[in-house]
């Protein structure tokens, strides 16, 4: 039976991330976002949003993911694991970063000042066009790790030959709790010095416990008879880390708060609220989220060009007041995330340049 509640929590939590990032790009709180403040108040309150959700909302997408690549490997080999996740994965985050997102890195450098730093610095155009495709990596870093992490778990697989599968079906909960402190130690190392965003050992840590732990409907049986006490301590842990750390105008996303065990603690336990959450009250589809499930994917990748483009041509002119830019912002993230997906994936190479999507076979019957 298809597990409908993974398929929730992926574009639910997707959704979540457009509005995160439409608050980002206007952030000036702690961490300068891809514009900064355009609003003339001293103190944004609705940024504590950004506070609340960052420590687990993609934890909670390596957790499912993990979860996913066991449910994908009980029906198909290594071989085939490894070529999918390689043209779904890696290809995007490559090939496509030279076929089109390259337009992202032109217009995050232009939000800024990368251009006129670069020109400044005499550097050659060919090296600045390479730091233009580099830059248009943005938000495919997750599937980059993704991949990485698919790849070293088909050695993982190999070498522990299902006897980690098998213990994990055994968890108790006592051990769940405790493995907080492995995530926890995992955001001590393998962390990049200046793009934070890649913590090698951290997300591998939520991926490897969906794999081997919560893939098993065991566990997920005794998670669910604790989903509302996990679902009251992650809303807490967060509330706590938010108030805290809004209030002192802490970078959220970088050391040393993305190393304190509070924050692992917000990251772990309220990935968990929603997984317990979903898997309990969540685990059903209808028309609307099998539609969603379906787009989500696209809708990740293209959503922060939209964002970054409304606010290149409107936000950073001031055509408009700064709640009207926050709705065009909006409507641009869910609008290109949605139209660009229907276009690309409907262009042969580009599909799977971009998106990964493997080209149709021609139909050659009489």
């Amino acid at each position: 039976m298809r597990k409908y509640y993974l398929d929730n929590i992926r574009w639910i939590t997707v959704v979540t991330v457009v509005f995160y990032h439409v608050l980002y790009m206007y952030n000036a709180e702690g961490i300068l976002g891809g514009l900064g403040k355009i609003t003339g108040v001293s103190v944004q309150p609705y940024d504590i949003f950004l506070y609340f959700i960052y420590p687990w909302f993609m934890p909670v997408l390596f957790l499912v993911s993990g979860i996913s690549s066991r449910l994908y490997l009980e029906g198909h080999t290594d071989r085939e694991f490894i070529r999918t996740r390689t043209r779904k994965l890696l290809v995007p985050s490559t090939a496509g970063l030279f076929a089109f997102q390259f337009i992202q890195g032109y217009v995050s450098m232009s939000l800024g000042s990368g251009f006129s730093e670069l020109a400044a610095a005499h550097v050659p155009k060919l090296v600045v066009f390479l730091i233009m495709v580099v830059s248009g990596s943005g938000v495919l870093w997750f599937i980059q790790l993704l991949w990485l992490y698919s790849m070293i778990l088909i050695l993982l697989k190999k070498a522990e030959k299902g006897k980690l599968l098998r213990a994990g079906a055994k968890t108790p909960v006592c051990f769940i709790l405790l493995f907080y402190f492995l995530v926890w130690g995992a955001a001590q190392i393998l962390n990049a010095p200046i793009i934070s965003v890649y913590r090698a050992a951290f997300y591998f840590a939520f991926f490897i416990l969906g794999y081997y732990v919560f893939s098993n409907d065991e566990v997920m049986e005794k998670l669910k008879r604790y989903a509302i006490p996990l679902i009251v301590t992650g809303i807490l842990a967060c509330v706590v880390f938010s108030v805290l750390y809004f209030s002192a105008g802490a970078n959220y996303a970088d050391a040393p708060v993305n190393r304190n065990p509070l924050y692992a603690a917000c990251a772990y336990f309220g990935s968990l609220a929603v997984l317990s959450g979903m898997a309990r009250f969540g685990d059903r589809g209808n028309r609307f989220s099998k539609w969603m499930s379906r787009k989500s994917f696209g809708l990740y990748v293209f959503h922060y060009l939209g964002i970054s483009l409304a606010a290149l041509l409107i936000a950073k002119p001031g055509l408009f007041p700064a709640p009207v830019c926050y709705l065009l912002s909006l409507a641009a993230g869910f609008g290109f995330g949605f139209g660009l997906y229907e276009m690309i994936s409907r262009i042969p190479f580009f599909r799977w340049a971009v998106l990964g999507i493997k080209k149709e076979k021609k139909d050659v019957s009489g």
